[in-house]
């Protein structure tokens, strides 16, 4: 009890009685600092203003409920990725005047469900889903507005997996085929060009990677200005990564923005959005679990945990880092891999880590796991979910 007192008061949390009701919460949970969201939706708030630019927070990284309710009443769009997404922002709240819808699978059904509910805008993919969104809108006597998402061919220097920008992967309308995408928009008649989006990658760390955006950004402005074609808004996605080594870091919203308001080249009238995700709730949660067993190894001990991949699937999907702090426990350090109960060895939260001496029974908090986390949780091995605890409620 002790530690965990001496957790939640570094985390300017500190009452007994929320420690006696922390400690007594069945594991695993997903546990949401409120004042952190808040904190980092003002700065987020404050850095933007400087520009007037939009921002549009992504539902794919954390769609819980409470959180998006406090997403929405900072004022923020939503960026959107499936109909259901779409349901969810405008039952929330969000206004389908700032609602995007993106992604590179849109089905008939999700297309009718953006034009039913007048969305902002369409992020679109290929010739075909311009054709698709064209044709749909004009049986509902609709004129869609679409943003052309082009792939700029940029090295975001982040994990294959979560690579969007460069010609290899699924995303985007390669810039030589541009040509052949006007020629089809000036056929077709239920369509409205009002924007290019990008989005290069996600957990982007190394600024220097916005900075080749802006470059590329401002050679296809070029292009689209000397083909006549006036833009209303440039859409350059989303990326900002976390620091998971330091979970209390709020990200440099500051330094982002900055980037692209120095290096993007804008024409009149022109306004810049943005689509933040993992940046904006990723260190407001952590996934706090149990110590079932520890299990001594060959080369090291196994700190054997109640949360598994089936909660936060990162780890086994992306070779992910987070931080992981034992909250029960001051005794002299131990190296540990902490494991999870699931049925495949990728069931891993870290492996060879230095943690205070563990035993069964005592609280791990893996930290940075309010993005990607919550939402990307399953039911294999037919596991419960673990549920939502929020440090307002405590």
């Amino acid at each position: 009890m002790p530690l965990i007192i001496n957790y939640l008061m570094q985390r300017g949390m500190f009452n007994k009685d929320i420690a006696d009701r922390l400690v007594k919460l069945r594991t695993p949970f997903y546990y949401y600092d409120m004042d952190v969201l808040e904190k980092t939706l003002t700065k987020i708030r404050k850095e933007a203003e400087k520009y007037n630019y939009t921002i549009h927070y992504a539902l794919k990284s954390n769609a819980n409920e409470r959180i998006l309710e406090k997403v929405a009443s900072s004022g923020f769009g939503a960026d959107c990725v499936s109909g259901n997404e779409i349901l969810m922002a405008l039952r929330i709240g969000f206004h389908a005047k700032d609602i995007v819808f993106a992604g590179v699978g849109k089905t008939d059904e999700e297309i009718i469900t953006g034009i039913k509910n007048d969305i902002f805008c369409f992020n679109v993919e290929s010739v075909q889903e311009i054709e698709v969104i064209d044709k749909l809108s004009s049986e509902m006597n609709y004129t869609s507005r679409i943003a052309l998402r082009i792939n700029p061919d940029i090295e975001a220097f982040t994990h294959k997996y979560i690579t969007t920008g460069i010609e290899e992967t699924k995303f985007g309308i390669n810039i030589w085929e541009l040509d052949n995408v006007i020629e089809k928009l000036q056929t077709l008649t239920n369509i409205d060009l009002i924007g290019l989006h990008f989005h290069i990658g996600s957990q982007i760390k190394r600024m220097s990677a916005f900075k080749s955006l802006c470059t590329r950004v401002n050679e296809i402005q070029e292009w689209f200005e000397n083909r006549n074609i006036a833009i209303d808004h440039i859409n350059v996605g989303g990326g900002l990564g976390i620091n998971y080594d330091d979970p209390d870091e709020i990200p440099d919203f500051e330094e982002y923005f900055s980037i692209f308001h120095d290096l993007l080249e804008l024409r009149a009238g022109q306004t810049v959005h943005f689509e933040p995700g993992r940046s904006v709730t990723g260190q407001a949660g952590s996934l706090i679990t149990k110590v079932l067993y520890i299990k001594n190894g060959s080369q090291t001990n196994f700190a054997i945990v109640d949360a598994g991949m089936t909660d936060l699937i990162r780890p086994a999907l992306y070779q992910a880092h987070h931080k992981i702090e034992n909250i029960s426990s001051d005794l002299a350090p131990q190296k540990y891999s902490v494991v999870g109960p699931i049925c495949e060895s990728s069931d891993s939260f870290g492996k060879y880590i230095e943690l205070p001496t563990t035993k069964r029974g005592d609280l791990l908090a893996i930290r940075s796991a309010g993005a990607y986390g919550e939402v990307m949780t399953s039911n294999y091995n037919l596991r419960d979910k673990a549920p939502a605890v929020f440090s307002t409620d405590l």
